[in-house]
């Protein structure tokens, strides 16, 4: 049995060596069995242009598996896009990869969290310039004259390019049942840049929906109540936060070193969808777990 242990450990110290420093903040997160299905959902309407869809996931605390609702969040600089965390099996458990800002959409898992996360890159969207466009073929944005002009557009090819079908919702990758997607050229690029760990207004979401006992799995039976905010869990507390969307906006950014996130994964999409979806994203890492039963 010690001999076990011992061996799950040294296995551990080792991912931790070949996971790319700028994609973990230091702690690892692991666990002895898999976690639920993605749950389909309804986006939201983006609540203000230059905010960011960031899908839903599960993540994992002391009383195991809780959803974290997806969120539309401000952007942090101009140019920056988020890579969504996902769960990866390696060695017998299954391991959280948080996530992180930076100039191009990298590796998570080829998990299929829909709104522009079709498993590869992403589809929702792209900067032009200081203004974010959004692809309404798979993203919900709101309606009036601020919606116009540059700002939207419907690109269905980029959609079905970088979709991987996922009937089954399955919310990590690797291991028995899970997505079979190893990193593309361009992600594995995207996974050595440099990153930004998720904003003051991203770790506030992650916590409230750590504290809410109704998100944990063994409460909700993998079906959680809220699903999907338009606006960060708490986000009114912080006040204006700055951003891609102020008036003043921040110069590129690529120095600022991630931050630790919550567990995560999923909301559950299909292969090719139209309507949006939602989905969230993680808070604050844990002390390494042994797996649990």
């Amino acid at each position: 049995m010690s001999l076990l242990r011992k061996s799950r450990w040294m296995l551990l110290a080792l991912l931790l060596s070949l996971i790319p420093a700028s994609s973990y903040a230091g702690v690892l997160i692991s666990v002895g069995f898999a976690p639920p299905v993605l749950p389909v959902y309804v986006q939201p309407a983006c609540p203000q242009p230059g905010w960011m869809w960031t899908p839903g996931y599960w993540a994992y605390g002391d009383d195991g598996y809780y959803w974290t609702p997806g969120a539309w969040v401000p952007a942090p600089y101009v140019g920056a896009l988020w890579t969504p965390p996902y769960w990866g099996w390696s060695g017998g458990l299954y391991i959280f990869h948080p996530g992180y800002w930076g100039p191009h959409v990298g590796y998570y898992g080829g998990v299929n969290y829909g709104f522009g996360y079709m498993g590869i890159g992403f589809a929702g969207g792209v900067w032009r310039g200081g203004i974010f466009a959004y692809n309404t073929a798979v993203v919900h944005v709101g309606v009036g004259p601020g919606w116009g002009g540059n700002r939207v557009y419907v690109d269905r090819t980029v959609v079905e390019r970088t979709t991987i079908i996922n009937n089954n919702h399955v919310s990590f990758n690797g291991g028995p049942g899970g997505i079979n997607h190893a990193p593309t050229a361009e992600e594995r690029t995207a996974m050595h840049e440099q990153h930004m760990g998720a904003t003051a207004a991203q770790q506030q979401h992650f916590a409230a929906a750590r504290a809410d006992r109704a998100s944990y799995a063994k409460n909700n039976g993998g079906h959680p109540q809220n699903m999907a905010s338009a606006r960060p869990m708490g986000y009114a507390n912080h006040g204006n936060q700055g951003g891609a969307n102020n008036q003043s906006r921040p110069q590129y950014q690529q120095h600022q070193q991630p931050q630790s996130h919550g567990n995560a994964q999923p909301s559950r999409n299909e292969s090719r969808q139209s309507q949006p979806r939602e989905q969230s994203r993680p808070q604050r890492q844990e002390k390494d777990k042994e797996p649990h039963r």
